[in-house]
C-alpha cells in the first residue's frame, strides 16, 4: 500500500479523524467528505491502488462514527488499512447508487467540507442526491488540518531530509560538464531511491540559461563549463516528503554569479531567522524578498518563498504575501528564495524547516555555501 506511514496504527488515525471532525464543526461544516488522495492517507492510512470512476469516500461528522464507503469489489483491501479498525466500512456492490448509500449518512441540508482531489461526477451525484446540501473545498475551509505534524511525522520529514541531504553530497561528486541535463536528472532519481525515497516527485536540473525557469522541465540541454546549474529535487520516503534546493556551479563562477548567490544565501537565512511561533506565514516572504530587493533584484524573485510539507510535496501553509496565518511549533514548509535572471542563469536555495517552541529547526544541512562540480 503506498503512501503508508509504518509508524501509526489505529489509535493515531482514530485521533486524527476525530480531530477533523471537531476542526470541521468548529468551521461550522456538518462535516467532511474524503476522496481517494493525501487526505485519505493521512486520516485512515488507505491509499487505493488506483483511482478509478467508483466512490470511495470517507465520511466524518461531529457526534458519528467514521464510516468509508467503498466499492465492494475494494472493501477487502481497505479492510487492510492501518486505521481501518478505527471506521466502518460500507460497500456497495455495481448496479446499486453508491450516492443513495452516501446521502443516507449525511445531514440532508447540510454544508461539508470535501477534498479537493474529489472527482466531479461524485460531487455532483451527491448534489443530485441532496439538493439541499452545499460544499466547501476543503482547503478552503480547512487549510491547516494537516499543517501541525507530532512527534512522529516531524522524525519522517527529517528523515526524508537526511535522505534528500545524503543525495546532494553524492551528485555534487558526479561529473556534470558535457552530460545532458536528463542524465544527471536520472542520476538524482536513482540516489533518492538508494537513500530510502519509494516515490520520487521532481528532480530538476536547470543549467544555464535554463536556470531562470524555476520549474524548468529537465531537457537534453549539454551542460557546459561555466554554467550555474539549480538542482531541486524530492518525494516520498515512509510516506512523507523530502524537497531541497542547491544551486552548483561547473568550474569556477565570475564574480557576479557568486555575487548573486551571496545575495540568496543570505535572503534564504535571512527567512529561516524569521521563524518563530506566532510570526504571519508572510513574515518569512517579506523577510527573503527585502534582502533581495535591497540588492535591486527584486524584479527577478518570482514565486512564494516556501510552500508546506507532509504527506505531499506542496501544501498548505504558504510562504507568501497576504498569509496572515501564525506559525505554530509543528508547522514544515520550504523556504526557498531565487534569483532568476532571462536568457542567464538562476539560483534557488531551498531548505524544509519546522516550528519548534522558540523558533525553527532546519530539516536540510548541506552546505548553503557555492559548490564547485566538475
Amino acid at each position: 500500500m503506498t503512501g503508508t506511514a509504518a509508524p501509526f496504527v489505529a489509535d493515531d488515525y482514530r485521533a486524527r479523524m476525530e480531530r477533523a471532525a471537531r476542526s470541521a464543526a468548529e468551521a461550522g461544516l456538518a462535516g467532511l467528505l474524503v476522496a481517494p488522495g493525501p487526505d485519505l492517507v493521512w486520516l485512515t492510512g488507505y491509499a487505493p491502488t488506483a483511482a478509478t470512476e467508483r466512490l470511495t469516500l470517507l465520511v466524518l461528522a461531529p457526534g458519528q462514527h467514521p464510516v468509508l464507503v467503498v466499492p465492494t469489489l475494494e472493501a477487502p483491501d481497505a479492510a487492510k488499512a492501518p486505521g481501518a479498525s478505527a471506521l466502518t466500512l460500507r460497500d456497495w456492490t455495481d448496479g446499486k447508487d453508491p450516492y443513495a448509500a452516501t446521502a443516507a449518512l449525511l445531514d440532508a441540508g447540510g454544508r461539508f467540507g470535501i477534498s479537493d482531489n474529489a472527482w466531479a461526477m461524485h460531487l455532483l451525484g451527491l448534489q443530485k442526491a441532496l439538493p439541499a446540501t452545499s460544499y466547501a473545498s476543503l482547503t478552503d475551509a480547512l487549510p491547516m488540518l494537516r499543517a501541525v505534524k507530532d512527534t512522529a511525522e516531524l522524525e519522517l520529514l527529517a528523515a526524508a531530509g537526511a535522505a534528500a541531504d545524503a543525495t546532494f553530497e553524492e551528485i555534487r561528486k558526479v561529473p556534470f560538464g558535457g552530460r545532458r541535463e536528463s542524465e544527471v536528472a536520472a542520476d538524482l532519481a536513482g540516489l533518492l531511491r538508494r537513500f530510502g525515497h519509494s516515490q520520487v516527485d521532481f528532480t530538476i536540473v536547470a543549467s544555464g540559461p535554463n536556470g531562470a525557469n524555476p520549474h524548468h522541465e529537465v531537457g537534453d540541454r549539454v551542460i557546459e563549463r561555466g554554467d550555474m546549474v539549480v538542482l531541486d529535487f524530492g518525494g516520498l520516503k515512509d510516506g512523507y516528503g523530502s524537497d531541497t534546493s542547491r544551486t552548483v556551479h561547473v568550474g569556477e563562477p565570475t564574480d557576479e554569479e557568486r555575487r548573486v548567490h551571496d545575495l540568496v544565501r543570505a535572503a534564504q537565512e535571512a527567512g529561516f531567522r524569521a521563524v518563530r511561533p506566532g510570526v504571519p506565514c508572510q513574515e518569512v516572504d517579506r523577510a527573503a524578498r527585502a534582502v533581495i530587493a535591497d540588492a535591486g533584484y527584486g524584479e527577478y524573485f518570482i514565486h512564494r518563498t516556501g510552500h508546506g510539507i507532509g504527506v505531499t510535496t506542496h501544501e498548505p501553509p504558504y510562504m507568501i504575501e497576504g498569509e496572515e496565518q501564525p506559525l505554530v511549533p509543528g508547522m514544515c514548509f520550504s523556504v526557498e528564495p531565487g534569483v532568476y535572471l532571462p536568457g542567464r542563469f538562476g539560483v534557488r536555495i531551498e531548505d524544509i524547516v519546522t516550528v519548534t517552541e522558540d523558533g525553527g529547526r532546519r530539516l536540510n544541512d548541506t552546505t548553503r555555501e557555492m559548490v564547485i562540480v566538475d
